[in-house]
């Protein structure tokens, strides 16, 4: 299997000027927004239908909205409440990805030039870092690209 490339990408403090160029730029193929809720007055241009519309026409790619790729609401909770440190956040979603079996829903040749959208502006503690760590390490030969 050759390599393959996985992007990730925040919208917080995006404008959609930067935004969609960059995907369109960085030649992703699929937007995969793995938020459990994509529907927030918050979002702004980021919501399910905008979004989708907005990939569509402006950058000519699919938009999926994926929350098998996304942590539960509870857990989710708890690290944002400060009950979970980073390190037990991200021990415990690695484990619910595992049990969901993610890395044989999705094949990389699916994944091959996706970008796993969520909010957060730093993937450093957001959660598309770990699924896209994840993903390398069932797979080997994934490049992960954090724009």
């Amino acid at each position: 299997m050759k390599n393959i490339t996985l992007f990730t990408i925040g919208f917080a403090g995006k404008k959609a000027e930067e935004f969609f160029p960059l995907l369109r730029e960085r030649g992703v193929k699929c937007l995969m927004d793995i938020r459990l809720h994509n529907t927030s007055q918050l979002a702004g241009y980021t919501k399910k239908e905008d979004l989708a519309y907005f990939t569509r026409v402006i950058c000519g790619i699919d938009y999926l909205h994926r929350p098998d790729l996304a942590p539960t609401e509870e857990l989710f909770e708890q690290m944002k409440g400060g009950k979970l440190k980073w390190a037990d956040f991200s021990t415990l979603f690695r484990s619910l990805l595992a049990a969901r079996k993610v890395e044989a829903i999705y094949t990389p040749t699916q994944m091959d030039g996706a970008c796993l959208l969520c909010s957060e502006a730093s993937p450093n503690k957001c959660h598309r870092k770990i699924v896209a760590e994840y993903l390398q390490d069932k797979w080997g030969k994934v490049d992960i690209c954090h724009l």
